[in-house]
C-alpha cells in the first residue's frame, strides 16, 4: 500500500523536513510567513538589500524582507507591521504607506513557505538601516532606470542574486525574448 501521509524527518527552531510520498521539502516551523517589501521611493528608485547568506556562501542582492511572528511574543503578527519594522532595520527607511500586493511562492516543488509581497510608499530616511543583531546588511538606493546594470555588476562581483528580483526586471526579460 502507498502511504502518502506526511512524515516530519527533522525539526529545528525556523525549519522543518518533510516527506510526503516520493517528496521531500522544507517547510517553515511554527506557522512562520515572510514579508517581502518592494519599496520605491517618490525618485523612482528601489531600495536593495546585500547580505551574506549562508545556504549560499556568498552575500546576496534582495529586496528588504523579514519573518513575520517569528518572535513569541508576535505570535498573529500582521504582515503589514512585520514589513514595517523590517523595512525599517534593514534600510533605514520608513514606509508612510504600505500595501499587501499578494501572497507568493518562491520554489513550490521545494520549499512550502509563502511571502507576501508588499508595496512601500511615501519613504523617508530615519536611521542608518543595516539590520539587528549582526546582520551586516548594506543597503543600496538604485534607480530603477540602472537596475539592470546595478544587478549585472553585482553578478560580476560575485554576488547571489534573489529570485524576487525578476519582479523588477521582468519586462526587460520578456521583451528580449520578442526581438
Amino acid at each position: 500500500m502507498n502511504d502518502d501521509s506526511e512524515q516530519v524527518m527533522w525539526a529545528g527552531r525556523f525549519i522543518t523536513a518533510k516527506t510526503r510520498g516520493k517528496w521531500e521539502y522544507v517547510t517553515r516551523s511554527r506557522g512562520i510567513r515572510a514579508a517581502v517589501i518592494l519599496a520605491v521611493d517618490e525618485a523612482d528608485h528601489v531600495l536593495l538589500v546585500e547580505q551574506f547568506r549562508v545556504p549560499l556562501g556568498k552575500p546576496c542582492l534582495e529586496l528588504p524582507a523579514g519573518l513575520i511572528g517569528d518572535h513569541d511574543d508576535v505570535v498573529g503578527e500582521d504582515a503589514t507591521l512585520a514589513a514595517a519594522r523590517e523595512l525599517e532595520e534593514e534600510t533605514g527607511y520608513r514606509a508612510g504607506r504600505i500595501d499587501v500586493v499578494g501572497e507568493f511562492y518562491s520554489s513550490p516543488g521545494m520549499v512550502s513557505e509563502s511571502f507576501t509581497l508588499l508595496a512601500a510608499r511615501d519613504l523617508t530616511r530615519v536611521g542608518p538601516g543595516g539590520g539587528v543583531d549582526g546582520e551586516d546588511i548594506t543597503v543600496h538606493r538604485v534607480p530603477l532606470d540602472g537596475l539592470e546594470q546595478f544587478i549585472a555588476s553585482a553578478r560580476q562581483r560575485g554576488l547571489g542574486i534573489d529570485v524576487r528580483l525578476l519582479l523588477l526586471l521582468g519586462a526587460n526579460i520578456v521583451g528580449g525574448l520578442k526581438a
